[in-house]
């Protein structure tokens, strides 16, 4: 489950980065700001799922 969701946020990085340059490329200020929203709301579910491995890693270290 954790490489789908992985997979999942890396595609929602790469279209938000896509929406971004395509706002940059039209001048269009709105696609330029939904692009960077995507691509930072993808940062935030990476940091949380590795926040979450983390914490499983943690836990398997004290069932040792």
């Amino acid at each position: 489950m954790a490489e789908k969701d992985r997979m999942k946020h890396e595609a929602e990085d790469v279209k938000g980065k896509a929406k971004e340059k395509a706002g940059e490329a039209t001048g269009n200020e709105q696609a330029q700001a939904e692009g960077a929203s995507e691509q930072a709301k993808s940062k935030f579910k990476k940091a949380g799922e590795k926040i979450k491995e983390a914490g499983e890693d943690a836990k398997d270290a004290f069932k040792r």
